[in-house]
């Protein structure tokens, strides 16, 4: 068997799903380890619950860190690596319209506290980073520094909804109140987008008349705490293969996108 694989873990909250692929580590579901789980957030629940359990943990205080520096905009905290341009072009979090001084500030703000957080991960080096409720987009100063090699993405987030349907922070929320009759999560890997990565797999379940939205929620929370620890064991495994695919349309005008391929074990 292949050596374990190092699993590090972003939360903002409660942690749920990180507490579920912790004991998937540990039931040997997945041949990982998870050897840390940090946050943006110093209350959240989940670091005390990760701590418990001998795992380290961490905070980069984004809200302290962007007050700070919104109060006093000194450009000279910003990382030494930091390339302003090459990340608005690069970006796909914000229209294209937005204001230029409110883009520059969101993506300045970001990188410095994108800079604490990957200055508190270095000390631990992974295989796999995943986000378990960590409500932060990233940007590309973060994504570039883990993802280093090409074709090979390294940051798995979970999603409540049916990507592409309703990316943003209430999916499920979104697909009950518009009336969708199928509801499900989905695990994909980051991009420089919103919730616009190559998806790694889906579950789905029915919505009927009598559900509420809390209702709904727990049944796809269900689905997600068997779903992220499966896609985590395939890429355990080395069985996610990131391919470019180019589509032509009915026009004749082609796109790219790249999607996830599911190798087949050897045996």
């Amino acid at each position: 068997m292949s050596s374990k694989i190092r699993i590090g873990g972003l939360i903002s909250g409660t942690g749920t799903n990180m507490d579920a692929i912790i004991q998937a580590c540990e039931q040997g579901k997945i041949n990982g380890e998870v050897i840390f789980v940090g946050s943006d957030n110093p209350e959240a629940k989940g670091l005390e619950k990760a701590a418990q359990k001998g795992i380290p943990t961490f905070v980069a205080n984004y809200s302290e860190i962007i007050k700070r520096f919104k109060n006093n905009p000194d450009k000279s905290t910003l990382p030494h690596d930091f390339d302003l341009e090459d990340i608005k072009i690069k970006q796909s979090l914000l229209n294209r319209q937005t204001d230029a001084e409110k883009v520059s500030t969101f993506i300045e703000t970001r990188a410095i506290a994108e800079a604490a957080l990957l200055d508190k991960i270095k000390a631990c080096p992974f295989d796999l980073l995943v986000l378990a409720g960590f409500m932060r987009n990233l940007t590309p100063y973060f994504i570039d520094r883990v993802n280093t090699t090409p074709g090979r993405p390294r940051i798995m987030n979970i999603h409540p909804a049916l990507l592409p349907a309703f990316p943003g922070v209430d999916g499920y929320g979104d697909t009950f109140r518009y009336g969708c009759k199928i509801g499900g999560c989905t695990v994909h890997f980051i991009d420089y987008g919103e919730d616009s990565g190559p998806i790694i797999g889906q579950r789905t379940f029915p919505i009927e008349p009598e559900d509420t939205i809390d209702s709904i929620k727990q049944k796809g929370l269900a689905l997600e705490y068997q779903l992220y620890p499966e896609c985590i064991r395939l890429f355990a495994e080395g069985r996610l293969a990131v391919v470019k695919m180019t589509y032509t349309d009915d026009h004749g005008r082609s796109s790219q996108r790249s999607v996830v391929n599911i190798t087949q074990i050897d045996i």
